[in-house]
């Protein structure tokens, strides 16, 4: 066996231990406020190792920004610095383990990327030279084994990045499957309910209240993604976020018209198991006053259909241009999704300096991430022990050097 598999096996199957039953974990009580893939993910591995699970969630499970991510699985270039990187691998790992334990669908057939222009694309290969060195099976590949590839995929360039361990999920079936396995084993899953309040006894934490009651807890997870006043009502501590906006199109059912995720310029695409082509945009929202407007709100949907339909037509019409097939697709969904994400790029896992009942767990990698965190988060809620790789993701380091990544 290859070292490199060897080590990645080894690592993998190491946090796969932490999720064995744990002596203690049968007397905790843990409410898990946010029912997205990573709220998901903690809620399933609290569960396993014994602790008394209750989700709670405004609307439902992956109705905000799991709902509306391109859902691809990686630890490609942008994952910065190595820790980081070494980080989302173990996510991309534990993806195969998942997807196996609980029946998850997992389309692990690699990407192709390119950019526009020789300066950028002589960047990416600076980026996966380092890749390579970092671990990853990336390399680049010429013209002619991208068509042998992707069949029928038109290529502007001379060179691609080929990435052979990424993959591509059903962010919401995965959701869904991880809630159903956390049920399954006791959790109690409660639609909607809002968290508005934490009570306190001599600075310990007694309960919680939703808008379907209060819920006694000893611990609250604050899985809650982008939404912009959480943190600072639980936790005492604003979170800096420069959350944005990006669509995400969905087309209905398909013969196959491509094997492996594409990052083309200007359009990133994947097709499901089930046939779907998803459709994620590069540029953002246009930068304008009008949809400044309409996006002061976080709106997750368009305001009328024939609105969102418009914007699925743009970008089909650039997927076109590198998957002639594409044309004949019909649109059966567009999402906003709003990525959660902490102003340095990073996540922030850990107890909240000023509530240490209150755990954060808030990402944008969180596709990619997943199961790795929630196996991190419960071993540390659940034994009390600080494990030191999530070190430089703690919710009180210095968020005032902003790493754009």
């Amino acid at each position: 066996m290859d070292r490199r598999l060897l080590l990645k096996l080894m690592g993998a199957a190491a946090a796969t231990s932490m999720i064995a039953p744990i002596a203690n974990a049968a007397g905790m009580r843990v409410v898990v406020a946010g029912a997205g893939i990573v709220g998901a993910s903690i809620a399933y591995h609290l569960a396993k190792a014994g602790a008394s699970v209750t989700v709670i969630d405004s609307e439902g499970p992956a109705s905000h920004a799991s709902r509306g991510t391109f859902a691809w699985i990686n630890a490609t270039w942008a994952k910065q610095p190595r820790a980081y990187h070494a980080l989302n691998q173990e996510g991309v790992s534990n993806w195969q383990i998942l997807s196996q334990e609980l029946n998850i669908p997992l389309r692990q057939t690699g990407s192709l990327e390119w950019f526009d222009g020789n300066t950028r694309q002589q960047k990416l290969t600076a980026q996966i030279d380092e890749q390579i060195a970092w671990g990853e099976p990336a390399r680049m590949i010429d013209a002619a084994e991208v068509a042998k590839l992707e069949p029928g995929l038109v290529f502007d360039s001379t060179k691609a990045a080929y990435s052979g361990n990424d993959a591509a999920v059903d962010p919401v079936a995965a959701t869904h499957a991880m809630l159903n396995a956390a049920k399954a084993m006791g959790a109690n899953l409660i639609f909607p309910s809002k968290l508005t309040a934490a009570s306190y006894l001599a600075g310990e934490l007694k309960e919680v209240t939703t808008s379907q009651g209060a819920i006694r807890t000893d611990k609250l997870v604050l899985a809650t993604g982008a939404a912009p006043y959480m943190m600072g009502q639980f936790t005492g501590t604003d979170l800096p976020q420069r959350s944005t906006p990006g669509v995400i199109a969905i087309t209905k059912p398909m013969a196959r018209i491509i094997n492996r995720i594409i990052a083309a310029p200007g359009v990133h695409m994947h097709q499901r198991e089930d046939g779907r082509v998803v459709l994620g945009e590069q540029d953002g929202a246009p930068q304008n006053q009008a949809h400044a407007m309409r996006l002061a709100s976080r709106p997750n949907a368009f305001p009328t259909r024939a609105f969102g339909e418009e914007h699925a037509a743009r970008m089909l019409a650039v997927a076109e241009q590198f998957v002639p097939a594409i044309a004949t697709a019909e649109i059966e969904n567009v999402y906003i999704g709003w990525r959660p994400l902490p102003i340095d790029g990073h996540p922030v896992i850990g107890v909240a300096p000023k509530q240490p009942d209150v755990y954060t767990a808030v990402m944008h990698s969180g596709v990619s991430l997943a199961p790795i965190v929630g196996q991190l988060v419960a071993h540390e809620l659940l034994t009390g022990e600080t494990i030191e790789r999530l070190g430089p993701y703690r919710p009180d380091r210095d968020f005032t050097e902003v790493k754009r990544y």
